[in-house]
């Protein structure tokens, strides 16, 4: 998938790109039309990872899942592909906070944030700082009311302010390599797409 022009907004993905991207889901990964957690795992080559990296497959799949039936339809895979690869800073970043609000009641504590970055280590096998070494800056940072939790206003506010959480944020949960698999089946050489971020 071309990133030309990926600077836009989220809705300017083209009729062509859509084909393609449908023919690719519908022929040769999911001919279903439905993409379960199995499927995704398989066709990224997540299966059999520690339990912290399946805890963040799962989160991923699970946010890309919108309406909570435990598939991904080609709705849902396209508006994914949209946010990670063309969603301006802010909608990124509500959907990073979605991911790491595991309970879902809308605020971030300091075990969420820690566990998703293990597992994201668990993945991307490098890193500069240890989970709780990032957990501790991203509250001293952003954590306004020192509350212990973040609220979704001031993770958006306070990443956006700072630009050096930003880039590392960027860089931790980078989903575009998700997507190019997805895209180049095994061929893993392709240029990534622009960061997700």
């Amino acid at each position: 998938m071309s990133a030309t022009g990926a600077t836009g907004s989220a809705d300017d993905i083209t009729a062509l790109e859509i084909h393609q991207w449908y023919k690719r889901f519908m022929r040769e990964e999911c001919p279903s039309g439905q993409l379960s957690l199995y499927e995704f795992k398989t066709l990224l080559g997540l299966h059999h990872m520690d339990p912290q990296a399946e805890n963040y497959v799962d989160r991923v799949f699970q946010t890309f899942d919108s309406n909570k039936d435990g598939f991904i339809d080609f709705l849902e895979f396209i508006a994914a592909i949209n946010l990670v690869i063309r969603g301006k800073i802010d909608q990124k970043l509500k959907w990073y906070f979605k991911l790491y609000d595991a309970d879902g009641n809308g605020c971030i504590d300091k075990k969420e944030l820690s566990n998703i970055f293990k597992a994201v280590q668990a993945i991307n096998g490098h890193t500069n700082m240890t989970p709780e070494e990032f957990t501790n800056m991203v509250f001293q940072k952003i954590d306004v009311n020192n509350d212990g939790e973040l609220t979704l206003e001031e993770f958006v506010t306070g990443v956006e302010s700072d630009k050096n959480l930003l880039e590392l944020i960027s860089k931790s949960f980078d989903l575009s390599n998700v997507l190019k698999i997805i895209q180049s089946g095994s061929d893993t050489n392709l240029n990534s797409p622009e960061s997700a971020l």
